[in-house]
């Protein structure tokens, strides 16, 4: 790094104690349920959790069954986890404030009955995990919680039985609202059970059951799958093997050795809480619009062979985008609305595990993004629109690459110009200022709607790291 540009860090060091943090009002709220040690992935997607515990208030670390694992619970391995974080988390908090304690974290570990799905769901069938779920919605929080199902999700089934045994409608309404789940695929039988008995609850899902190929077609596979359960064919599988993961994660201290070798494929359990990272792209309370975690769209999937009941309601499940992959083909797919953006959050994972063990002059940190204008425009059909991220700014002094790209499946606006891949043309798409014209000819009416552009900040550092913002325009008469 040159000597300005490792002043220029030192001398933002001596005003804020990290390169950056969360205000705890932005944080999303976590409660992790996982089938860890039913195999390897969850424990690797523990150890990404971790390496971003200070953009995410991590409320519970529930160890649970699935079918996978259906008569053991392992909150020790969590701990052992977490442990290893307390190692390394003064480290990370000199890169970035706000990480929570090994002592917090711990606390924060539980586990559910050691029973499979609707088995633990009943009068007499509370657990230390339900009630803490509880008391977790029920804080004076005005943050909606999310609840990850990395196994199956019968203790959140428990917890939401049990408010509905104890409280009135209206209570159990406001419980309700709170909540936000996304599930990797069905590890068990309450997972159906709880969409069809409680049908306003927000849910993301691939739904399906292991048998009947439910992993091939779960959007979730997208986070690593290539030749084994999503058969992703554009996709860089490069940067997913045990050897890149080897040299990136696994050497680098007490926390990359807690990640082990995977057996199937990297990280399924990831996706859950990829779109809740503060990178500029993803947007929580909006699954379509899409992210590091996926985009999904809100309808009743019609019943495959490998659900275990037909779905009685609409939740937000799989979404196609179209994407160009590293074959220089188009494809087109729910696993491309999660590897389309592989490079840049295996970076960030390498980078994060760089600052578990470097000092801040020796690690690289994520640019900034800032627009010159508003995030939300408003335009006619035939108008220029101006796009500028000038001001953006990296904070190792790094040069930085800019990439504007349209997400038409993102957006409402449906237009017949261009290509199907690429019906606008961005013109200085590589700069930090670029511009379109909003098309003229619609595909049906009422010929308006919204546009989603996105641009892509790269800097020049070792790994690449990006940030994004997102521009949306309203299309109007």
């Amino acid at each position: 790094m040159p000597f300005l540009s490792r002043l220029l860090v030192l001398l933002v060091l001596c005003v804020t104690p990290a390169i950056a943090s969360v205000a705890n009002a932005d944080k999303p709220r976590l409660f992790v349920l996982t089938d860890i040690e039913n195999e390897p992935d969850d424990a690797m997607s523990m150890v990404r959790l971790l390496t971003y515990a200070n953009q995410i208030d991590i409320e519970g670390l529930a160890a649970t069954t699935s079918v996978h694992q259906q008569r053991r619970t392992a909150p020790d391995r969590i701990r052992r986890i977490v442990k290893a974080y307390g190692e390394v988390r003064d480290n990370l908090e000199k890169h970035e404030a706000g990480f929570p304690t090994e002592d917090e974290l711990l606390n924060r570990v539980t586990e559910g009955l050691a029973v499979y799905g609707m088995q633990g769901v009943g009068e007499g069938k509370d657990s230390d995990a339900s009630n803490d779920l509880i008391e977790a919605v029920d804080r004076d929080d005005p943050r909606p919680i999310w609840v990850t199902a990395w196994g199956g999700p019968s203790v959140l089934a428990q917890s939401l039985w049990k408010v509905r045994e104890t409280r009135n409608a209206d209570e159990l309404k406001a419980f309700i609202q709170k909540i936000r789940v996304y599930t990797i695929s069905d590890q068990d039988d309450s997972g159906p059970w709880i969409r069809e008995q409680f049908p306003d609850l927000f849910y993301v899902a691939s739904p399906g059951f292991y048998p009947g190929g439910a992993y091939q077609h779960a959007t979730w596979s997208g986070i690593s799958g290539d030749y084994f359960h999503a058969r992703c064919d554009g996709a860089d599988f490069s940067l997913v093997t045990n050897e890149w993961l080897d040299k990136n994660l696994r050497r680098k201290g007490p926390l990359g050795k807690e990640y082990p070798l995977w057996e199937y494929l990297m990280e399924g359990d990831t996706p859950s809480f990829l779109n809740l990272i503060d990178n500029g792209l993803n947007e929580p309370e909006h699954p379509d619009w899409g992210g590091w975690g996926g985009r999904y769209e809100l309808y009743t999937p019609r019943m495959q062979k490998w659900f275990l009941q037909a779905e009685t309601r609409p939740f937000w499940s799989n979404a196609e985008d179209e994407v160009l992959g590293t074959d220089g083909r188009w494809h087109r797919g729910n696993h491309e609305t999660i590897w389309r953006w592989r490079e840049a959050y295996q970076n960030d994972f390498a980078a994060r595990m760089d600052w578990t063990i470097q000092s801040v002059e020796d690690a690289n940190h994520p640019p900034v993004v800032k627009l010159a204008h508003a995030e939300r425009l408003t335009a006619k059909k035939g108008d220029v629109v101006e796009l500028s991220a000038e001001g953006s700014s990296d904070p190792d002094g790094d040069l930085l690459s800019y990439e504007w790209l349209y997400y038409p499946e993102a957006g409402s606006f449906l237009c017949s110009s261009g290509t199907n891949a690429r019906p606008v043309a961005i013109n200085g798409f590589d700069n930090a200022t670029a511009s379109f014209t909003v098309p003229t000819r619609t595909v049906m009416p009422p010929g308006t709607g919204t546009m989603h552009f996105i641009v892509a900040v790269t800097d020049h550092g070792s790994p690449r790291l990006t940030r994004y913002a997102r521009v949306i325009v309203d299309v109007v008469k």
